[in-house]
C-alpha cells in the first residue's frame, strides 16, 4: 500500500465496517475489480479527520459504520464498463430502481474519476452504540435515486433528522457532503486533490 495510506480500522478503533465492492452485495452484483480484501482505507488525514468524528458522535450515542472509502481507478473503470453492459435485472430493484444503468454518471450517483480515488472520501453511517442497530437514514447504500439526496421529500421527520445529525457531526470535524448522497462525504481539506490512485486493496 501506498505511504500515507492506511487500513481505517487500525487508525480509528471501535469503528465497524462492509466494504461492499469487495463482496457480491453492491449494484454491480459482484465484487469490483481492486477490492481484493474487505478493509477500508484511507488516508492518515482522512483517519485523523474520522476519529474526531467517531468522539462526536460517540457522545450521542452513535457509532460509526463505514461502506467505502479509498477506491482504485480500476473500479471506476469496472463501474463505467459495467454500465455499458445489457440490462439483467438483479440488482436494479434495489439499487436504480428508476433509471437506467448508463444514467448512474450523467445523474452524479457514480462518477468517472471519483473523489473516493484520492483517499479523502468516504461512505458512512451512524448506529446506536447501544444496540448495534443501524440508524434509519430513509434509504440504502447507493440507492441511486433522488429519495437518497439531502433534504429528500418522502422520508420521515426521524429519518431526516438522522442524516442531519449525520451531517452536522461530518461537517463540524472538517468534512462536505455531497448532495445526491446523504452516506458521502469528503474532507474539505484532503491532501491529494489531484492524484487518482489506483493502488488495489489487499
Amino acid at each position: 500500500m501506498r505511504n500515507d495510506f492506511v487500513f481505517v480500522d487500525e487508525q480509528v478503533p471501535g469503528i465497524r465496517w462492509d466494504a461492499k465492492y469487495a463482496t457480491w452485495d453492491n449494484f454491480t452484483g459482484r465484487p469490483v475489480d481492486g477490492y481484493l480484501a474487505n478493509r477500508i482505507v484511507g488516508t492518515r488525514a482522512l483517519c485523523a479527520a474520522l476519529e474526531e468524528v467517531r468522539e462526536k458522535a460517540a457522545s450521542r450515542g452513535f457509532g460509526l459504520l463505514l461502506w467505502d472509502g479509498y477506491r482504485p481507478q480500476r473500479a471506476v473503470d469496472c463501474f463505467l464498463r459495467w454500465s455499458k453492459q445489457p440490462e439483467d435485472g438483479r440488482t436494479k430493484p434495489r439499487h436504480y430502481p428508476n433509471i437506467d444503468r448508463a444514467e448512474m454518471f450523467d445523474k452524479g450517483y457514480v462518477a468517472a474519476r471519483s473523489g473516493h480515488s484520492r483517499g479523502g472520501t468516504v461512505d458512512l453511517t451512524l448506529f446506536h452504540l447501544g444496540t448495534g442497530e443501524l440508524v434509519p437514514m430513509g434509504g440504502d447504500y447507493d440507492l441511486m435515486d433522488p429519495i437518497s439526496h439531502h433534504g429528500a421529500t418522502g422520508i420521515t421527520h426521524v429519518e431526516a433528522g438522522n442524516r442531519q445529525c449525520l451531517r452536522s457531526i461530518m461537517e463540524a470535524c472538517g468534512f462536505n457532503a455531497y448532495d445526491c448522497e446523504w452516506w458521502h462525504y469528503t474532507l474539505s481539506d484532503e491532501p491529494y486533490p489531484d492524484t487518482y490512485f489506483d493502488f488495489p486493496i489487499r
